[in-house]
């Protein structure tokens, strides 16, 4: 009797004892939980993913704009006092949310005349662009909107003579995320090359 409450068995061996099925069942709630928890890790790195690159695009639209206005002011191609919105005499479309459009015959971003439809050009499978086979991967910019605000520059309430500054606003949705996310872009443009 004593060897058995002891949990020996009958030639002084220790009992070999197994999992039980409640042992069994509440292991597979463990990892099956677990499992779920790294697949929802996935989901979220997909979605990070295809939100890092629309946030890249909408980077890249801001430069260009800024970049556009600079050049236009650099090269002479507008007087200074064009550099402003058309509501204060310039030639830049204030209205908010604008689509993104190619630059017209100007070759000045954000103008009355631009022309429709800009594309994002990706690199094909042979990961270069080449414009022809293997094809390229053409994003359309369809879901992505700009604002332009040119403004006096000012310091502590003061207007400063010369100084302007140029915020452009891109809105875009991402996929998955139902409110549209905004970069905006700020800098500052003199009357001076």
């Amino acid at each position: 009797m004593k060897r058995e409450k002891m949990g020996l068995g009958r030639y002084g061996f220790r009992c070999q004892q197994g999992f039980t099925l409640i042992e069994v069942m509440i292991s597979i709630v463990v990892l099956t939980v677990g499992l779920v928890g790294l697949l929802s890790v996935f989901g979220v790195a997909m979605a990070a993913t295809q939100a890092s690159q629309q946030d890249m695009i909408a980077k890249q639209l801001a430069n260009e704009t800024v970049e556009s206005i600079a050049t236009a002011r650099d090269s002479g191609q507008i007087p200074w006092a064009s550099v402003q919105n058309v509501s204060s005499g310039g030639i830049f479309v204030n209205a908010p949310l604008q689509p993104i459009n190619q630059p017209g015959p100007d070759g000045i971003i954000g103008t009355a005349d631009d022309a429709p439809a800009e594309v994002f050009t990706r690199p094909g499978p042979s990961g270069l662009i080449t414009g022809s086979s293997p094809p390229d991967v053409i994003v359309p910019l369809t879901n992505y909107q700009r604002t332009i605000a040119i403004t006096p520059a000012t310091i502590g309430g003061v207007p400063v003579a010369n100084l302007r500054t140029i915020n452009v606003t891109i809105q875009y949705t991402v996929p998955g995320i139902p409110t549209p996310k905004q970069y905006t872009l700020s800098s500052l443009i003199s009357q001076f090359r």
